[in-house]
């Protein structure tokens, strides 16, 4: 049996009891500090880390009794942060060990604060360790590393999912999940389901199999310049058309990427307009929230049509370098936009989605300057 010094996020209670798989109350645990060290804010990410400090004090929870499978566990998911255990001599006198940080792997910043974290990012921290504990005894702590940026990105669509703003009007039935298996993971990943469902006359299905892809939420924007009368798409290479055998993999479509940890999806389509597009939007008006298929997928959409001076030098070619993007931008007038929707020749949802609001409110965009657009975010 061990006894662990919890100084950063393991302070919060149910980020514990998902890593070490059981509940508080059969967890011995107790307020203590450590002297002389200082839990610091790291910028890579939101959490902290510990590092020796004259005078300082680290306030924390101190866990006794841990068994071989519970260091195990912390290991586990300390160690996809390169932390490790070492001996210190607590405040009270009490011996423990604490996960300290692997020297040079990350940035300090200004003093942690536990009650900031917990109000900003303690929920998207268990959605994200719930899929890390999955993942013991199945995968080593390299690989769920590699794997953690876009487990946060899960994670982060399901804090957003708490927040959506449909569903007036449907049921609310019950859902009986019986089992979750993950078949595959890596950039994305999937599930394979065994649920029942409340059915509209009130009684319970039987049990179903389902399979669902597992991907984030993604911000998508048509950059529009009232004042031209015309927008601006970008064309790439897509996995979908090549894997159903597509005679044409270069789309046309919106400015798009996904929604990062801690961002807003507003956030999102300034940040991508620059990076695919090297333009910046002036505003955003919100098209839609939705999802791209419901049916097999948890891809959620945001999208907007942004208001941008888009002049003939707008267009290029860009893309992060670091995320393999080759992206190509065009300049269309509206009825040229038109005229691609109207003959079938955009194959892009989202991008015939934001044509047709375009259609229905360009008229009311082009009355009043970008900047002092109504309704506009």
């Amino acid at each position: 049996m061990k006894n662990l010094f919890f100084y950063g996020t393991l302070r919060h209670v149910p980020l514990l009891e998902i890593v070490l798989g059981r509940a508080a109350r059969d967890i011995e645990f107790t307020p203590e500090h450590l002297d002389d060290h200082a839990a610091l804010a790291v910028a890579e990410g939101p959490f902290p880390c510990v590092v020796t400090r004259a005078g300082a004090v680290t306030n924390g929870l101190l866990v006794k009794g841990l068994s071989d499978t519970d260091i195990a566990r912390l290991d586990f998911y300390e160690g996809s942060f390169a932390y490790d255990l070492r001996d210190v001599t607590l405040a009270g006198g009490q011996s423990a060990q604490v996960y300290f940080p692997a020297p040079g792997v990350w940035t300090t910043g200004d003093p942690w604060d536990l009650a900031e974290w917990e109000t900003d990012w303690a929920a998207l921290s268990c959605f994200a360790a719930r899929e890390v504990m999955d993942y013991f005894g199945k995968y080593t702590v390299e690989q769920v590393a590699k794997m953690f940026p876009m487990i946060r990105t899960r994670a982060a669509a399901m804090v957003n999912a708490a927040q959506s703003k449909h569903g007036a009007g449907t049921l609310h039935g019950a859902i009986d999940v019986q089992r979750i298996d993950r078949a595959y993971t890596n950039y994305f990943a999937l599930n394979e389901y065994q649920l029942r469902h409340e059915r509209f006359d009130g009684t319970m299905s039987g049990v179903l199999e389902r399979a669902v892809f597992v991907a984030s939420d993604a911000a998508l924007v048509l950059p529009y310049d009232p004042l031209r009368d015309r927008v601006m798409v970008v064309e790439q290479v897509r996995m979908g058309p090549i894997a159903r055998g597509d005679r044409s993999v270069w789309q046309f479509e919106p400015i798009a990427g996904r929604v990062d940890p801690g961002e807003t999806p507003q956030q999102a389509a300034h940040r991508e307009a620059a990076e695919e597009a090297g333009i910046t939007l002036q505003s955003l008006a919100p098209v839609a929230e939705v999802y791209a298929s419901p049916g097999d997928s948890t891809e959620f959409f945001y999208i907007y049509v942004g208001l941008a001076d888009l002049p003939d030098k707008a267009t290029g070619v860009g893309g992060l370098e670091t995320e393999d993007e080759d992206i190509r931008s065009h300049l269309m007038s509206f009825d040229d936009l038109m005229a691609m929707v109207d003959t079938q020749q955009a194959a892009n949802a989202p991008l015939v989605m934001a044509a047709y609001w375009l259609a229905r409110h360009r008229d009311r965009l082009r009355l009043v300057p970008p900047k002092a657009t109504p309704n506009i975010t």
